[in-house]
């Protein structure tokens, strides 16, 4: 048998883990699940015989050691930040390493190890950082094997509830890590490049700097820039493309009534508020806004933000009980955007029965033979259900794919990488579509920015 060792069992390694032991039969394959909390681990392995739930404390190094040692392969799912002790253990007992996350500095340092040592660190193979990366680069492989020049690049993604649980006025339920939605964008201003010219949005003007996009058969989405656009610009070998831009995806609409927030301050992450825990949810919208001896919470805020009672925008707001004077933050020395995070959880939290919804879509112009010519890719992924929703099916499917893939030589290219070779994307990609991941490409008229 060959051994997997998983580190970590949460929602992205529903599918991860369901693909591995599906194939543990035919690819002989015994899977170790370690979680700190046995009862998910086992809860994961749905009693099947060739898998093992441990209790798992990734800082006790004995442990963490002795179960490196047992693997041919270890997947970390942690946080970014915990997998460094892993790929330094993977290195001292040589073996491969795969994870979803974001190549980190300290990863990368590992480099140089990793080559010496044969061995294959693949990172960001989950779904942005993953798919992303493969979707694009085939397309782009193909563009220039036919001698064309990459001009334009834009590439978006989202998480978004799927149409048959759309039922709210924002079009949006939290389906991934809540804390990163109302945290969007900050921490320096959205960077790319157009037309040959860098452009810079600032924080606050972000989100009512829109691009409107169609995708067949779910209708129109909008798409707010992701802080850097040109981290992968010479990865993906477009140092000379015109206008290179990443985005993230929403429903139409989204991003103006977010940016209400915003104006106010309610996603501010710095400081904390006195007495947040007693604190009711009329009380918190009241701390944004100026006093005033008559006037109500409802009519101030409508003053502050310019907006009158029949805009949509109240609705919006009014829809998500902020000006309730029985609900309590109830958080200890919660920061405004963490008092924030808890209101919208109410409204916004998958019910049961609620399915969610990936969307991705690039668009590649390019020119060949003196003419201007564009591709757009396009690929909506929708979930099972609450366990296999398309977040874990779109972040753990890639990740135990690329596991399989080393496993069995297939992928031989050592060193601390992204998924951008063919040798890597080309059975990725194409086994995807076996599980509904499945992109459309079709070429249409260039919409570059004449």
């Amino acid at each position: 048998m060959r051994n997997v060792l998983i580190i970590g069992a949460g929602r992205s390694a529903s599918s991860l883990i369901k693909y591995l032991l599906e194939k543990s039969e035919s690819e002989n394959l015994f899977i170790t699940i370690a979680d700190l909390s046995l009862e998910l681990a086992t809860r994961k392995t749905n009693g099947h015989k060739n898998a093992n739930p441990i209790e798992f404390d990734i800082h006790n190094e004995k442990q963490r050691q002795s179960e490196i040692q047992k693997a041919d392969i270890v997947i970390s799912m942690l946080p970014a930040h915990m997998h460094f002790e892993v790929a330094k253990d993977c290195i001292t007992f040589k073996k491969n390493m795969v994870t979803a996350s974001y190549i980190s500095d300290a990863m990368l340092s590992l480099d140089a190890a990793a080559k010496e040592n044969g061995l294959v660190f693949m990172n960001e193979v989950g779904l942005d950082p993953g798919i992303d990366h493969m979707s694009a680069m085939k397309v782009l492989d193909e563009i220039r094997e036919q001698n064309g020049k990459i001009i334009l690049f834009e590439s978006f993604c989202g998480g978004l509830v799927a149409p048959e649980s759309d039922n709210n006025l924002w079009n949006y339920k939290f389906t991934w890590a809540p804390r990163n939605v109302v945290l969007a964008g900050q921490g320096g201003a959205a960077k790319f490049i157009q037309e040959g010219t860098y452009k810079y949005i600032p924080y606050n003007k972000l989100f009512r700097r829109t691009e409107f996009l169609e995708v067949e058969g779910y209708g129109r989405f909008e798409g707010y820039a992701n802080r850097d656009s040109l981290k992968y610009r010479s990865v993906y070998g477009l140092d000379n493309a015109l206008t290179v831009f990443r985005g993230t995806i929403r429903r139409v609409g989204f991003s103006k009534a977010w940016d209400m927030f915003v104006q106010l301050g309610m996603t501010d992450d710095t400081y904390v508020i006195d007495d947040s825990e007693n604190m009711n949810y009329r009380e918190f919208v009241n701390l944004f806004l100026p006093y005033h001896p008559t006037d109500s919470v409802e009519i101030k805020l409508r003053h502050q933000l310019k907006i009158d009672q029949d805009d949509v925008m109240w609705d919006k707001l009014v829809e998500l009980d902020l000006f309730n004077d029985t609900k309590k933050i109830g958080l200890k020395n919660a920061t405004p955007a963490q008092a924030l995070e808890k209101i919208l959880n109410d409204s916004w939290a998958l019910q049961p029965n609620d399915k969610d919804m990936i969307v991705m879509y690039h668009k590649i112009g390019y020119e060949i033979n003196g003419q201007r010519k564009q591709i757009d890719s396009t690929m909506v992924c929708i979930g099972d259900d609450q366990t296999y929703t398309a977040m874990a099916k779109t972040v753990g499917l890639p990740v135990a794919m690329a596991t399989l893939q080393i496993l069995n030589g297939n992928i031989k290219t050592p060193g601390v990488q992204l998924p951008i070779k063919k040798e890597v994307y080309q059975p990725i990609l194409k086994e995807l579509e076996e599980y509904g991941v499945v992109f459309h490409e079709k070429e249409v008229p260039y919409k570059g920015y004449n």
